[in-house]
């Protein structure tokens, strides 16, 4: 049974209100996670809880248990200036941004001028429900499948997206 400090290995789809899947594992390699750690979102994580290996079930995760709502605030003007140097900045365009202690994350370039671009550091899925349909398919006391991510393979699980 699934409990906190245990490693669960699942797989899931998930789907936002449209039915649009932003995320899936399902039929591919399961994916782990030390349950209570922090490497997932909240929702998740709880959702797991004293489930056992078989157990099937549909979720509604909240934005709160998610990645937070929306946040206006997240959206930083930016210099044209000390962008143009680097790359030509378009509406749309996925960017990655490195945060003062370093970290990088994912950001998307909301609006260009002739002086400033708008970036938008909220999480992509910031503000939205999120469905899943998560399948246990094992349970451990120490990680057993690996992982594909660079972030969690080094221990940094502190601000890990996968």
């Amino acid at each position: 049974m699934v409990k906190e400090g245990k490693f669960v290995a699942i797989h899931y789809v998930g789907k936002l209100d449209s039915g649009e899947v932003f995320d899936t594992c399902d039929g591919e390699q399961p994916f782990e996670f030390q349950v209570g750690s922090g490497m997932v979102i909240r929702g998740l994580d709880m959702a797991v809880m004293d489930m056992s290996v078989n157990d099937e079930k549909d979720i509604r995760i909240e934005p709160v248990d998610a990645y937070g709502d929306y946040d206006i605030n997240m959206l930083q003007p930016v210099p044209i200036g000390e962008i143009k140097p680097h790359f030509e900045p378009q509406q749309g365009m996925m960017i990655e941004v490195q945060m003062d202690n370093g970290m990088r994350i994912p950001a998307l370039i909301n609006k260009v001028t002739d002086s400033e671009v708008i970036i938008d550091m909220n999480h992509p899925l910031a503000g939205q429900p999120l469905n899943f349909h998560i399948k246990v398919l094992d349970v451990n006391d120490d990680a057993k499948y690996p992982s594909n991510c660079s972030c969690c393979d080094d221990g940094q699980t502190e601000g890990c997206s996968c």
